[in-house]
């Protein structure tokens, strides 16, 4: 038998989610925003628009600490309804400063929204206009966006130990341990939302430990290496992706247009960016 390590769930558990930037405002903490604000702003490299960048981050965060999460379900509600999938400025500048952008609300419509029916849309619109009217524990909306995505995470996690499952091979993911995930919450947000934080954390936790001659870059960010990744498996498995949705049963059900899908599928192997994809 033998077992296997591997580092999954480390970006959700020691998160940096941009609502939290709405948290340290209701904590009148504005000071800590500079830094995020100012690392997003050369995230997609210099323009012209960058020194605008901090204050509208500031603005995005500031508008969802004054939204209720009532007033932010049900305009997520109603967006779907109007088939509104993306910002204007998603659409026109996809990158990390709209990302982070787009991620500053309490609820919204996710990449493949738009591949759903209308049938279907209207009644996911009813259950989010059911679920605000509902009472809930108030919460900050950068703490609850951030253990949804980990929940949402651990869920898939889940599926792919299924899906790798070896007679004698064990798969196990250190970050998704309950007493993990319980010491990481410890973290104060101001720490988490700064540049490099992530990596600084993991860096002192392993000197703790008596490990501290590391490789230069580790704990650097992979998002650019995640989607060259993600891209390059799409373009050689697009055949078999295309089979998949030849006699799709979510679109026989109703649930998924299937036109839609084949259409993003095909256009994957030519596109330069996968967000461009998206919208």
């Amino acid at each position: 038998s033998a077992d296997h390590f591997i580092g999954h769930g480390a970006r959700q558990v020691l998160d940096a989610h941009p609502a939290r930037l709405a948290d340290l405002l209701l904590d009148r903490r504005r000071r800590h925003l500079l830094r995020p604000a100012t690392a997003l702003a050369k995230a997609d490299g210099p323009s012209a628009q960058s020194f605008f960048v901090p204050f509208t981050v500031y603005r995005a965060a500031r508008r969802l600490a004054r939204t209720s999460y009532r007033d932010g379900v049900q305009d997520a509600a109603v967006r779907l309804l109007e088939r509104r999938f993306a910002d204007d400025q998603a659409v026109r500048d996809p990158g990390a400063v709209s990302a982070s952008l787009a991620a500053l609300t309490w609820c919204r419509p996710g990449p493949a929204a738009r591949w759903l029916t209308g049938e279907t849309l209207a009644e996911v619109s009813v259950r989010l206009e059911e679920a605000a009217m509902r009472p809930v524990l108030m919460r900050r909306p950068g703490e609850r966006r951030a253990d949804a995505a980990l929940a949402r995470y651990a869920a898939d996690h889940r599926v792919f130990e299924q899906a790798a499952e070896i007679r004698s091979q064990r798969l196990h993911a250190p970050f998704l341990d309950n007493q993990v995930v319980r010491a990481c919450r410890a973290l104060p947000e101001a720490l988490r939302v700064q540049p490099g934080a992530r990596a600084a954390v993991l860096r002192t936790v392993l000197a703790g430990a008596g490990i501290r001659e590391l490789p230069p870059g580790w704990g650097a960010t992979s998002h650019a290496a995640h989607t060259a990744a993600v891209r390059t498996g799409m373009r050689t498995w697009t055949g078999e992706l295309m089979t998949l949705f030849d006699a799709p049963l979510l679109a026989d059900a109703g649930l998924i247009e299937a036109r839609v899908v084949r259409n993003v599928t095909a256009r994957t192997g030519a596109s330069t960016s996968l967000r461009q994809l998206l919208y």
